[in-house]
């Protein structure tokens, strides 16, 4: 066979050479050690955790060692694209704080080494193809749909290893000159890698698993598809050299893919990046654990977390949990520390299936957000709101010195409050704050019947006053409680029970209730001089 005609036959139009590529896309100027990474998404409009997930190992490799972070579009499956997906997929990513050095974005690319969308790449795979093809490591395969059908039939029969190899690889020696009367007659065919008949096995060293040793490729697997558009396969090594990738980071699902492509980069000569294969995100099922499904699981879609307006600085924390065993030991050490200072590394990763539990998540959740200032929470709130609850972002804009007070309630100090645990929850514990939205949901304590609630509020508005401060306000209030028979002292009541009709926790419950709805709210005072005196003695003046 000459493989130099056959090559010429295929590919007519093709007159670059690998060379022509290498000059194109030279070596970048970085430090030293520096990590190139990316993410490569396909454009089918659901952007998931898993995508997260990888772009923050990423960023951090990339980040933290003075390299280069991308985003690159994996576009080669026409069927699946969605209009508008790339958008999904950049707009996602900056929500949660993912900014690429280069890449794709809305209207074309940014930096020097695309195009980043790889069906606009066809030309420079070509290149590579007609090479391999020269060096007879590629050929044209003719057959149909029907008769892989027919083999993969007779594979599972005979149980034999599924693909198109050995024997099954009918194509692999046809004359060149049946290739040519195939082409002439309009037949459709696609490109396969020769693969290599051999019982041998090579070893990998994976960043995250270790050592790996797998089987050497056998397959004659699919470099390019009928269209000309090249797989994944073919597709991520061209692309990982030319953008000069030293880690490609991706999901355990593609370990079986691993010895197709080491094949590749050892045949095209060229040194292959550090993979990074990552555990599967899992979720408790009952007693056990599954994998996390598009279609039972809402909390895969990275939609989820932005609809319920959990923090992007939770999620990146909780992420990070996942990632590297030993972040919550750092962040109690660092508990003020920005997440990215965390030294994040590819050894303290779990080859285990990482699990998602969202309780643990809203927990961190308030954890982020308590730790905020104020004016953080206002300006974070209110632009989710006027995404997802316009509403609310009226009333916020509305009243926003009463909104920045009520925020502030709590706030800072060695222990501060923990309410607000997403934005979509923060509408509901903030309700009270507005009378537009105020309602009693809790119920008064049954130790406070309807008398002692009239006569408490009586006698709680006769003496109050809005500038007492806080110690003068608990005095009169102490002295309320003794006067109606309520135990000033909680332990009293616990250890003498007959003696009282309550304690004064009892009785500040019941204002709690009655000036913000539920037992569950902050400081009594606090709260009085965030609302003002006039809606104080409004909500108090209905129930006395």
């Amino acid at each position: 066979m000459d493989h130099n005609k056959l090559a010429d036959l295929l590919f007519p139009d093709v007159t670059e050479v690998p060379d022509d590529m290498e000059k194109r896309f030279p070596q970048r100027e970085l430090p030293e050690n520096a990590c190139v990474t990316r993410i490569g998404p396909s454009p089918t409009g659901f952007v998931h955790l898993g995508n997260l997930y990888n772009a923050i190992i990423g960023e951090r490799l990339a980040h933290q060692s003075g390299g280069v972070f991308y985003l690159r579009i994996e576009d080669t499956d026409s069927k699946r694209e969605v209009e508008g997906a790339v958008e999904t997929v950049i707009n996602a990513m900056s929500y949660f704080g993912v900014h690429f050095d280069e890449g794709a974005v809305a209207d074309g690319d940014n930096g020097s080494y695309g195009p980043y969308r790889q069906r606009q790449r066809k030309d420079i795979y070509h290149v590579f193809a007609k090479y391999l093809v020269q060096q007879g490591k590629a050929y044209p395969c003719f057959m149909t749909a029907e008769e892989i059908d027919a083999i993969r039939e007779q594979q599972t029969a005979n149980k034999e290893n599924p693909g198109v190899y050995g024997k099954y690889a009918k194509y692999r020696d046809l004359p060149i000159e049946e290739v040519k009367a195939a082409l002439d007659a309009g037949k459709e065919w696609v490109l396969r890698f020769r693969g290599v008949e051999t019982d041998e096995y090579f070893t990998v060293e994976d960043a995250v698993r270790g050592k790996l040793e797998m089987p050497r490729n056998n397959m004659d697997f699919v470099l390019l598809k009928s269209d000309g558009i090249p797989t994944y396969h073919f597709a991520h090594v061209v692309d990982d050299h030319l953008m000069h990738s030293t880690h490609v980071i991706r999901g355990e699902e593609w370990l079986s893919s691993l010895p197709m492509h080491v094949e590749l980069f050892n045949t095209l000569g060229w040194k292959q990046p550090v993979y990074c294969h990552t555990a599967t995100l899992m979720k408790m099922d009952g007693s056990s654990k599954r994998k996390l499904s598009k279609r039972k699981d809402p909390e895969l879609a990275l939609s989820y977390y932005q609809q319920e307006g959990i923090s992007q600085d939770a999620v990146w924390e909780f992420l990070l949990t996942l990632l590297n065993s030993n972040y919550e030991e750092w962040r109690l050490a660092n508990p003020e520390a920005d997440y990215r200072d965390f030294p994040y590394s590819l050894s303290k990763m779990s080859i285990s299936g990482a699990l998602v539990d969202l309780d643990k998540l809203r927990d961190i959740s308030k954890n982020v957000i308590c730790r905020m200032s104020a004016q953080e929470v206002y300006d974070k709130w209110l632009e989710w709101c006027r995404e997802y609850n316009d509403e609310y972002a009226q009333l916020i804009t509305k009243y926003p010195e009463r909104t920045l007070a009520a925020l502030n309630v709590g706030r800072g100090g060695a222990k501060p409050r923990r309410d607000l645990e997403t934005w979509k929850q923060a509408c509901d514990f903030m309700s009270f704050y507005y009378d537009e939205k105020f309602t009693v949901t809790d119920e008064m304590p049954p130790e406070c019947d309807e008398e002692t609630r009239k006569l408490f509020f009586e006698k709680y508005l006769a003496s109050y006053d809005h500038n007492d401060d806080s110690s003068a306000w608990f005095t009169k209030v102490k002295a309320i409680t003794e006067e109606l028979g309520f135990a000033v002292k909680p332990k009293d009541y616990k250890k003498n029970p007959e003696q009282f009709r309550g304690s004064i926790v009892h009785i500040t419950n019941m204002l709690r209730i009655a000036l913000t709805g539920h037992a569950n709210a902050p400081d009594i005072w606090e709260v009085s001089h965030v609302l003002g005196e006039e809606i104080t003695r409004a909500r108090l003046g209905k129930w006395s």
